[in-house]
């Protein structure tokens, strides 16, 4: 459409199957760091010169979230340039920032387009923009909307009053399923370096190599992934310990101890075979369940730091202790 600064595309709301394919496979990391619309001002509906202005990034799922939302709507909406991160990740790395927010309305010409000088952005967005300074250099005041994009509607329809629950944070059990799949994903990586060693010496520790060994640990280090990705998020409240490296620690440890019961059943597990899975199964639990406080609402970084200094020494002394049990048990066999 024809606007005093030029022409903008205008773009529907209605997602259509490879939109949803799409979304399907950044969620498993397949092509998620490539998974981008360009930044700039489109417009949905037919927007006119009092329209609301929704800023948002451009990582296609939160720009189709949006778009999604306001379906048979008439707004702007101002995509910023984060390199394909989504707003909350990107406030944090400063992509999502007071600079490109200032950039975009000058480059777009916004001030031509719009009458009114507001700009509604994302709650998630906060840590990244400094509203006093993008009023200053840009004109435009910065209001902060929602926590969740489906409540966006509501917010507008609310003369842009926020209900409290719309500002609440949440962290369900469903919004934490929702992340496992890439979780899942990056922790399978580690197999290549760092299960498949582990379980190559496990099936030595006989002094032969034994191939029902090896599928073994291999099948414990899968375990012990999963426990850490998808058994850990999904009982966060419930294990305990406040720091994610003692909830995967957890999880990984009664992981272990029912795998070690359930192999004791059909052939006979030794102490040090026992001891070497428990303490492997838990490290590697414990691990990727830190990496998890990068998903949650709930971490700063400071705390993932602090919580790093103190978690990684006790994980590699761990892990040092576990090859001298496999070691030592291959020469008492």
């Amino acid at each position: 459409m024809q606007t005093d600064a030029g022409p903008v595309a205008v773009i529907h709301g209605s997602l259509t199957a490879a939109d949803i394919l799409g979304a399907w496979k950044a969620r498993w990391g397949i092509g998620r760091m490539s998974y981008i619309v360009p930044p700039g001002l489109y417009a949905i509906g037919e927007p006119d010169r009092d329209a609301p202005v929704l800023v948002t990034a451009n990582y296609k799922m939160s720009y189709d979230l949006v778009r999604r939302e306001m379906r048979n709507r008439n707004v702007w909406l101002l995509v910023l340039e984060t390199y394909g991160i989504n707003v909350w990740c990107a406030a944090g790395k400063g992509t999502f920032g007071t600079g490109e927010v200032v950039r975009r309305v000058e480059s777009s010409g916004l001030s031509h387009i719009v009458r009114h000088r507001r700009l509604i952005l994302p709650v998630m967005g906060a840590a990244g923009v400094k509203a006093i300074e993008v009023k200053k250099r840009s004109g435009f005041e910065v209001v902060f909307a929602t926590l969740r994009i489906e409540d966006l509607p509501a917010y507008l329809d609310n003369g842009m009053q926020a209900a409290r629950e719309m500002r609440e944070l949440t962290f369900s059990f469903r919004e934490r399923l929702v992340l496992t799949p890439i979780e899942i994903i990056d922790g399978m990586k580690s197999c290549l370096f760092a299960g498949l060693p582990l379980s190559l010496l496990a099936g030595f520790s006989t002094g032969v190599f034994s191939i029902a060994r090896f599928l073994t640990a291999l099948l414990l280090y899968l375990v012990a992934v999963l426990s850490g990705t998808v058994l850990t998020p999904l009982l966060l409240p419930l294990l305990p310990g406040r720091m994610f490296s003692v909830k995967g620690a957890a999880a990984g440890a009664v992981c272990s101890l029912a795998c070690i019961s359930i192999l004791d059943g059909v052939t006979t597990v030794g102490r040090l075979d026992g001891a070497a899975a428990l303490l492997v199964m838990t490290v590697v639990s414990a691990f990727y369940a830190m990496n998890f406080t990068g998903s949650t609402p709930y971490t700063s970084p400071s705390g993932v730091r602090r919580e790093m200094q103190r978690s990684l020494p006790v994980m590699a002394g761990a892990v040092f202790a576990d090859l001298i049990v496999i070691v030592t048990g291959m020469f008492l066999s």
